[in-house]
């Protein structure tokens, strides 16, 4: 009997010990010295909305080295982005980024049909809608910050003017480009204008859709309506340097003055004496993060220390997921740098409200959804992609364009 009891206790230490060796062996091999990487873009370099996601994919190529071998897919149009992830699939990638929104709905159901390959939206706001798709993931930086900050820069450039005797509280008018009606649009033209507004109360804005991510040529016309119109600042949330050029160019005249900020890269090499400052999502850490996971064999969001929610992940300023371009010192108003790094501090401690005032709104996609400000609506609170989607009653006009593209 008790050699009956030790040959059992000797199997069961054998059993335990093999389990323990082949768990070890399962660890290992889904660590990996070197991995794939997709990247899919909806235009090339020239375009300061794709050149900042190849800024942040190059610092991602020196880090890792000989480890993450990148695949490149550019000026993939949203409706024809299939094929181009298709093709990274079959290439064998690790790991696709997709960098356009409107590339969410397809990448989704590519995704499906590829469970081994982690895919991850930028800018999406489906991951966490059914069907849930456990290798599928959305990203963003919560922009609205540098929004709103970019709008302190902006408020006290129009005090400055009003100090000055060139305009009147009542001319503090700025102007914006928007590509489409979108959540992510409105709200940071309303960050923005808010920002400006806790500087100059009076400030107004009139925002003009372009319809279009990416028209040079429209983008520039619109903001020279807009100018003629009487703005005294234009900023954007379009993808090209046209609004910026058209601030330069008019400013060179008699008649205007008028000043810039920009968005996703500094544009004072385009326009050096009216680009004011600029801001955007830095896409590096969460990329570099998701590669490091891929890598280590490790869940994507269990090696990501910022805000969460399943499969969808975001971060602010002091997470360095948004960042505030080159401030323009030799045409910005005394004191804007020390402004701006009070905001951000503000930011970090948490006591700055952006969407909050006596202010009501409107969806302009929905006329019975609407909102009241006096109770604060806390942006990206659960989700990465921008939800304040509401016109603010009386201090924003949309501007219809005469002319199309």
């Amino acid at each position: 009997m008790k050699k009956q009891k030790m040959a059992a206790l000797i199997t069961c230490i054998l059993v335990v010990g093999l389990a323990g060796v082949w768990h070890c062996v399962v660890q290992k091999s889904q660590v990996k010295e070197s991995i794939k990487v997709g990247f899919v873009y909806i235009g090339d370099e020239s375009n300061p909305y794709v050149y900042n996601f190849i800024r942040a994919q190059k610092s991602i190529e020196n880090q890792f080295g000989d480890k993450v071998q990148v695949v490149e897919k550019f000026n993939v149009p949203e409706n024809a982005v299939e094929e181009p992830l298709v093709e990274l699939a079959k290439e064998k990638c690790d790991v696709i980024f997709a960098t356009s929104y409107g590339y969410g709905k397809t990448t989704k159901e590519v995704a499906k049909k590829y469970p081994e390959i982690q895919f991850c939206q930028a800018t999406g706001d489906n991951a966490n809608q059914n069907p849930i798709v456990s290798n599928y993931h959305t990203y963003m930086g919560a922009v609205y910050q540098g929004r709103y900050i970019a709008g302190i820069v902006a408020g006290m450039k129009l005090q400055e003017m009003i100090s000055e005797g060139k305009i009147t509280p009542q001319d503090a008018k700025i102007g914006y480009v928007g590509a489409y009606a979108y959540a992510e649009v409105i709200s940071g033209y309303t960050a923005f204008l808010l920002g400006a507004r806790s500087v100059v109360p009076e400030t107004v804005m009139t925002v003009c859709y372009a319809n279009t991510w990416s028209s040079y040529s429209y983008e520039k016309e619109i903001a020279k309506s807009l100018i003629e119109d009487g703005c005294v600042i234009i900023s954007q949330h379009s993808d090209t340097t046209g609004p910026a050029v058209a601030c330069e160019e008019m400013s060179q005249t008699d008649k205007y003055e008028v000043y810039h900020v920009g968005y996703n890269q500094g544009m004072t090499s385009v326009a050096p004496t009216t680009s004011l400052i600029g801001c955007k999502v830095n896409w590096e850490p969460y990329e570099s993060a998701v590669i490091q996971a891929v890598l280590d064999g490790k869940k994507i969001e269990s090696e990501l220390d910022v805000q969460k929610e399943k499969n969808d992940a975001w971060g602010g300023l002091a997470d360095n997921w948004v960042q505030m371009l080159e401030l323009n010192e030799v045409i910005a108003a005394p004191g804007t740098r020390k402004a701006v790094k009070r905001a951000i501090d503000g930011f970090a401690k948490g006591q700055i409200k952006v969407f909050y005032g006596k202010y009501t709104g409107v969806n302009p996609l929905n006329p019975s959804d609407k909102i009241d400000l006096t109770k604060e609506y806390q942006e990206n609170a659960k989700a990465s992609a921008p939800g304040f989607c509401y016109q603010l009653d009386d201090i924003v006009t949309v501007k219809e364009m005469d002319t199309q593209q």
